[in-house]
């Protein structure tokens, strides 16, 4: 396993990428309402990422199981957890819960980091879920220090998670990131405290709670990228990348903005 520690300097390029993920998805947020098509939203990220001069780093990644992905963010509605694409057929409906996963690659280094979004109004018991797998991200964040191991975050999700009778998808994991979108060490959101990989000052990280409704058991789309719920069950999908420290770790990403505009809203 190649785990590269970053540098001061490398950390304030990642920090710059991951505040651009954030005001990404902020813009998004303006716009995700009823009737709008995801691949919309895709245009309208593209444009905004290539204004500020940075790469949409998703577009044309690569695809061990078939055709790269064609978009610049991932729109995940309902029963999708994770990957789906975006499309002109696929509207958005009042009631819909949307994750969308952002990555963008700016002076050398890339941004990661995903929120679930509600379309309108959302039933109490799709919210739940959505505030308790937030809520996960950030418990995770907290023992994710120097010293720790990767098993304590992913323990510390898993404990959350299903202890309020959610599941927790286990294919699919956080990661490591730099100057790749997906370095080592894989992050996975279950494990037992005390195993896995130890966590250093300086390694910067990806921690993204994919949570279910219902069953943990998901299936691939035949469009070889989309993952689904086999039970058609909601899931949810927030992620931050992190830079590890001692005693507390730096979130490099936000959903301040986000928050910002939601309260506005209210």
């Amino acid at each position: 396993m190649k785990i590269f520690l970053k540098t001061e300097e490398e950390i304030q390029l990642m920090r710059e990428a991951n505040q651009l993920v954030g005001l990404t998805l902020a813009e998004l947020s303006k716009h995700i309402k009823p009737e709008i098509s995801t691949l919309q939203l895709d245009k309208i990220t593209e444009e905004f990422i290539r204004d500020h001069q940075a790469e949409p780093t998703f577009k044309n990644y690569p695809n061990p199981f078939g055709q790269p992905f064609p978009s610049s963010i991932c729109t995940s509605v309902n029963e999708c957890v994770v990957h789906g694409i975006p499309s002109a057929k696929q509207y958005l409906r009042e009631g819909d819960i949307i994750s969308i996963d952002c990555g963008v690659l700016l002076n050398g280094f890339n941004g990661d980091s995903a929120y679930t979004f509600c379309v309108g109004d959302v039933s109490h018991e799709i919210r739940r879920l959505l505030e308790v797998t937030e809520q996960s991200l950030y418990k995770a964040i907290q023992v994710a220090v120097a010293g720790h191991k990767v098993g304590d975050i992913g323990n510390t999700v898993q404990d959350y998670c299903e202890s309020n009778g959610y599941g927790v998808v286990r294919e699919l994991t956080g990661h490591g990131i730099g100057k790749a979108m997906h370095e080592d060490p894989p992050v996975p959101n279950y494990g037992k405290p005390g195993t896995g990989e130890i966590l250093k000052n300086g390694m910067c990280i990806a921690i993204e709670p994919m949570i279910t409704l219902g069953s943990r058991k998901i299936g691939l789309l035949p469009d070889k990228w989309g993952i689904i719920t086999l039970d058609r069950k909601p899931a949810a999908h927030f992620e931050h990348t992190i830079v590890v420290r001692h005693g507390k770790s730096e979130i490099l990403s936000s959903f301040e903005e986000i928050k910002h505009l939601q309260n506005e809203k209210i």
